[in-house]
């Protein structure tokens, strides 16, 4: 996943807990009503909401909705394709995991087989 948030040109984001939706409006560039839809049509982004009922976002809302921004507005994605295309990098295998599988590969094969079978005596225990 690109991290638009690191990306030249993206708004720096303040060190905060909560973000009122003008805030996080202003910071994206959209109309408020926007980020309302957005929150209907991507199930990932759901804002707290305070005692009053205004929504209260997260940095990692923020986040996300900085890549939702990216899609729709310069990818030229249409929401089924940003939506999709979410969900393909939430499934998509995390660097540590990635990282653990290329050593697996590529470790001696005599201490991976030595590991299995540790494994599987312990099952057997």
């Amino acid at each position: 996943m690109i991290d638009v948030a690191l990306q030249p040109g993206a708004p720096e984001i303040p060190d905060k807990l909560y973000f009122k939706i003008g805030e996080v409006s202003e910071l994206l560039g959209v109309e408020p009503y926007v980020l309302r839809y957005w929150e209907t049509e991507f199930a990932v982004l759901s804002p707290k909401k305070s005692g009053t009922g205004h929504r209260l976002y997260r940095r990692k809302d923020v986040e996300l909705l900085l890549r939702i921004k990216h899609l729709l507005y310069e990818k030229k994605f249409t929401i089924e394709g940003a939506r999709m295309a979410l969900h393909a990098e939430s499934r998509a295998p995390k660097p540590r995991a990635a990282k653990r599988l290329q050593q697996e590969l590529f470790e001696d094969p005599i201490s991976n087989i030595r590991r299995e079978l540790t494994e599987i005596l312990e099952l057997l225990k």
